[in-house]
C-alpha cells in the first residue's frame, strides 16, 4: 500500500516532524516538533482536514528539537509513542535544559509506551517500517525504513551533504560512521532519505559524495 509523507518544519531548529498516512488514512507522526500554538495547529489542521486516524507517535531520537510536540500529541491524539530505550536518558534530561535554549514553556514529554531494541518491524494499517538501530548521534537513536515505498525517515543521522554532529551527550563519531557505513548505506542507492533537518536526498548522492568519506 502507498505510503504518503509530508515534512513539516517546526521550532528554532527547523526541525523536521515527518506525518506519514496510507490509503486508508491510517496516520503516524514522526519527531514530534511542534511547539508554538501555531505549528500545533497546524499539524492538527492537516490531520482533520485529511481526515486521517492518528495511530502513533515514532521517535527517532530524544534530542528536544525532535520532541517539543510530544506532550501536545500525546494529549491531542491518544496515541502510543515508540523510543528506544537507550534513548531515555536524553529524553529524561530535557527538563534541566530547556530553558537554555529559550523553551520556558516546554511541556514535559510522557515516557514511551513502547521501548524499540531495533529490528522490529511494524505495522500501523497499510504503513509498514523497519526500525533499524543506529546510534552514534543519540546512544538510542534509530530510522524508519519503508522498503515497500523506498524510503527511510533517518531524523539525524545522515543529512543531504552533511551527517549528524557527535558533540551533545551521548554523540560518538567512530559510532556514527558505523551506523552511516553499515546500515544506512546498505539500504538500496534510489532509497530517499527524509533528513530531521533540510532538505531530503538518497542514499547514493550520500554514498558519492557525503563529507562522512573523508573522515
Amino acid at each position: 500500500m502507498k505510503t504518503t509523507v509530508v515534512t513539516f518544519t517546526f521550532n528554532g531548529f527547523q526541525e523536521n516532524t515527518y506525518l506519514l498516512f496510507d490509503t486508508a488514512k491510517n496516520c503516524v507522526i514522526i519527531d514530534a516538533g511542534c511547539y508554538e500554538r501555531q505549528e500545533q495547529n497546524e499539524l492538527v489542521q492537516f490531520i482533520e482536514d485529511n481526515d486521517l486516524n492518528v495511530k502513533a507517535l515514532l521517535g527517532t531520537h530524544a534530542h528536544i528539537d525532535h520532541v517539543l510536540g510530544n506532550a501536545f500529541v500525546k494529549r491531542t491524539f491518544n496515541c502510543p509513542y515508540y523510543l528506544h530505550e537507550r534513548d531515555l536518558p536524553t529524553l529524561n534530561a530535557i527538563d534541566s535544559y530547556a530553558h537554555v535554549y529559550g523553551f520556558q514553556g516546554y511541556e514535559t514529554s510522557p515516557l514511551p509506551d513502547v521501548l524499540l531494541q531495533g529490528g522490529e518491524q511494524l505495522e500501523f494499517g497499510g504503513i509498514k517500517l523497519e526500525v533499524l538501530f543506529t546510534p552514534g548521534h543519540a546512544p538510542g537513536h534509530v530510522v524508519f525504513f519503508s522498503k515497500e515505498n523506498n524510503f527511510v525517515v533517518n531524523g539525524d543521522v545522515l543529512f543531504n551533504g552533511s551527517f549528524g554532529r557527535v558533540d551533545l551527550p551521548g554523540g560518538d563519531l567512530e559510532t556514527l560512521k558505523q551506523s552511516i557505513f553499515n546500515t544506512m548505506f546498505r539500504l538500496p542507492e534510489d532509497t530517499v532519505v527524509y533528513c530531521g533537518h533540510g532538505p531530503s536526498t538518497t542514499i547514493g548522492k550520500e554514498k558519492r559524495s557525503n563529507y562522512i568519506l573523508n573522515f
